[in-house]
C-alpha cells in the first residue's frame, strides 16, 4: 500500500470517529436538522424566519433557566423549584413597578436579590442541613407558588414599563436580544465548566462526591454554589420572560423545571453528574421547543402535547441510561 493510500485511510475512520463522538455528545443538534427536515416537508409555514424567531425567542427564557439545572446536575443533584422561582420573582418585580411605583433598576435589583436567596435557601438545606434535593426544592417550590399567588391574588398584572421592554422585545438587526443574551451566557458558561478549575472541581464533585472530598474539594460550598447561581438564572429568565410578555401571571415559568431538566438531558448532561457540556443545554432547550413548535404547526392538541413531552422525558432519561451503561 502506498503512503499515500495509508495516510487516507488512517484519515477517514479517524473523521467518521469525530463525526460518532459530535453526534453522540450533541445529539440535540442532530435532533434540530432532522425535526427541521421533517417539519418543513409537513408545514410550509414551519421553515420561515419569523417562526425561527419564534423559537428562538422561547427557548432563550428556559435555556437561561436550564443553565441553573445543568449546573446542578453536574453535581449529582437536581431542583424541582426554577420554574416557580421564576413566577414569584417576575411577579414581585411586576407588584414593585406597577404598585408602589418603584424604580424599573431597584425593582430588578430586588427580583435578582431574590432569586439569589431562594437560591440560597435551597442549598442551605442540601448542602448543609443535608436534605435530599428533592424535598428541599419542592418544598421551596410550593412556597414560591404560594407566595406569588398571595401577593398577586392569582390575578395576571399586565403592561410592564416600556424601559424593560427591549430586554425581551427589543433587537439588535434581526436578532432578538434575549437571544444573543442566552449565546452570550451560554458561552461564558461553557468556558468556566471546561477551562478553569472552577469547572474542573464540579465535574469532580459530581463524578464522585468522595473522592472529591479526599482531594481537598469542598463540596458542600460546590452544591450551595450551583444552587446560588441556578436561583439568579431563574430570577432572570423570569425577568426576561416577564419583559418578552409584557405582562406577570402565576403561570409565568410553569413546568420550566421539567423543561430545563429535559433540555440539559437531551443536551448531554447525565443525571448521575459529572458527565456533558452545559452548551448541549442550550441546543437541548432548542430542540425541545422546535419539536412542540412543529406540533403546534401540525394542530396537535396542547393535551396530546403535554403526554407527548413526557414520553421525551422518559426518552430522555432512558438514553441517559443506556448511554451510562455503555461507558461502564
Amino acid at each position: 500500500m502506498s503512503k499515500n493510500n495509508t495516510t487516507e485511510a488512517a484519515v477517514k475512520p479517524n473523521f467518521l470517529q469525530r463525526v460518532s463522538t459530535f453526534s453522540k455528545d450533541y445529539m440535540s443538534i442532530v435532533g434540530i436538522i432532522l425535526l427541521s427536515i421533517v417539519f418543513t416537508i409537513l408545514s410550509r409555514y414551519f421553515f420561515t424566519w419569523d417562526n425561527w424567531k419564534n423559537i428562538l425567542l422561547q427557548s432563550s427564557t428556559v435555556a437561561i433557566v436550564a443553565l441553573g439545572q445543568a449546573v446542578i446536575l453536574l453535581t449529582g443533584n437536581f431542583d424541582l423549584s426554577l420554574g416557580r422561582m421564576v413566577c414569584v420573582t417576575s411577579c414581585v418585580g411586576a407588584i414593585l413597578m406597577k404598585t408602589y411605583n418603584v424604580s424599573p433598576a431597584l425593582a430588578i435589583l430586588v427580583m435578582l436579590v431574590l432569586g439569589i436567596a431562594l437560591g440560597s435557601f435551597n442549598g442551605l438545606l442540601t448542602a448543609y442541613v443535608g436534605l435530599p434535593a428533592f424535598i428541599a426544592t419542592l418544598g421551596t417550590q410550593y412556597i414560591c407558588y404560594g407566595v406569588a399567588k398571595l401577593i398577586t391574588n392569582a390575578t395576571p398584572i399586565p403592561k410592564m414599563p416600556e424601559s424593560i421592554g427591549w430586554l425581551g422585545r427589543g433587537y439588535l438587526g434581526p436578532i432578538p436580544y434575549c437571544v444573543l443574551i442566552m449565546i452570550v451566557i451560554y458561552v461564558i458558561a461553557q468556558f468556566v465548566t471546561t477551562k478553569t478549575r472552577v469547572g474542573r472541581n464540579l465535574y469532580a464533585v459530581g463524578g464522585s462526591r468522595e473522592a472529591a472530598f479526599f482531594s481537598g474539594i469542598n463540596v458542600k460550598k460546590y452544591y450551595f454554589g450551583t444552587f446560588i447561581l441556578a436561583g439568579f438564572l431563574s430570577a432572570f429568565g423570569g425577568l426576561i420572560l416577564m419583559s418578552r410578555l409584557n405582562s406577570v401571571a402565576v403561570s409565568n415559568g410553569n413546568n420550566y423545571e421539567f423543561d430545563a431538566v429535559i433540555g440539559s438531558i437531551i443536551g448531554g448532561i447525565s443525571l448521575t453528574g459529572g458527565k456533558g457540556h452545559v452548551i448541549g443545554t442550550m441546543f437541548g432547550c432548542i430542540f425541545l421547543i422546535t419539536l412542540f413548535n412543529g406540533f403546534s404547526q401540525l394542530g396537535v392538541d396542547p393535551f396530546v402535547q403535554d403526554v407527548l413531552k413526557g414520553i421525551v422525558l422518559v426518552i430522555a432519561i432512558t438514553l441517559d441510561v443506556l448511554r451510562n451503561k455503555k461507558k461502564a
